[in-house]
Order: structure tokens, then C-alpha cells, then sequence
């Protein structure tokens, strides 16, 4: 198996992402849409609004974790949100996204960081396992959220 290696996503990337994050939205009900994948991605990369890692294995993207940063007014620093992690289907169960994982508490710890949040769903038993088992911590803290639907043409 050709071994895996993770890198800071940048321009040339691009197109690879955006099949990934497109299968990744529709993974979460979404219509396909690869060009408004792409759009986004290439949005928050150009400014700055996110790091996108990338797994590949070879010349194939095979994952990815994107993380925006936050700000922790108490602790008075920098934290990540672990917003996006996906990896393709046929390249599963493979260690992908454990190394994403690790990869992304890299990235944090490196950054300064006083920390990394992801949210995930409680019905979602994989996920729940994979970030329990790479020393993850639940908490029973309370979201709530505000939704404002946006009509896009």
C-alpha cells in the first residue's frame, strides 16, 4: 500500500478538494455542486478563513480536515474548530482519519493554540468511537443554535 502523507492543502489541491468536499456535503444531505465546492474552498484558503489538511496516498487525495480558527476570550488565545473531516469511501478503515486527527492537533499545538473543538452528532457511532480512540474527550456542554436559511441562485 502506498503510504500516506498529509500536507497543508494549497492552490494546487484545489481541484482534488473539491470532489472530496463535494462528497462530503452531499454525505450531509446535500445536492452535488463541485464547482460551489470549489468556490468555497478556494474562498477560505485565499484569505485565510480556514486550513484545509490534505491525506494522500501517492498522487490521490483521499481525505481531508478543515479548521477554523476561534478565539477563546477566557483563556485570552487562539483555538481551532475541527469543522470538516472526510475521507473517501474506498480509502476507509485504512487510518486516514486517525492520521487527519493527528495531524490537525499538530497543526493546533504548532499554531500555539490553547485548543481543538469538533462537534459531531450523537447518533454518530463511528465518528464518536474514532475521536474517543485518538484521546478525545466528550463533554455534555449544551449547543444551541440559530439557523438562517439563504436562498442561493
Amino acid at each position: 500500500m502506498t503510504e500516506l502523507s498529509i500536507s497543508r492543502a494549497g492552490p494546487a489541491d484545489l481541484d482534488a478538494l473539491a470532489l472530496l468536499f463535494d462528497a462530503y456535503r452531499q454525505f450531509y444531505g446535500q445536492a452535488t455542486d463541485v464547482p460551489r465546492a470549489r468556490d468555497w474552498l478556494r474562498s477560505r484558503l485565499r484569505v485565510g478563513e480556514s486550513v484545509v489538511l490534505v491525506a494522500k496516498r501517492g498522487a490521490d487525495a483521499v481525505g481531508f480536515v478543515q479548521l477554523y480558527p476561534m478565539f477563546s476570550s477566557v483563556r485570552t488565545a487562539r483555538t481551532w474548530i475541527l469543522n470538516d473531516l472526510f475521507v473517501d469511501p474506498a480509502a476507509r478503515r485504512g487510518g486516514v482519519a486517525r492520521a487527519l486527527l493527528e495531524a490537525a492537533a499538530a497543526f493546533a499545538r504548532e499554531d500555539g493554540a490553547a485548543g481543538l473543538s469538533l462537534e459531531t452528532g450523537r447518533d454518530n457511532a463511528a465518528a464518536r468511537a474514532l475521536y474517543r480512540a485518538a484521546g478525545w474527550h466528550e463533554d455534555e456542554t449544551q449547543w444551541y443554535s440559530l439557523s438562517f436559511s439563504k436562498q442561493h441562485h
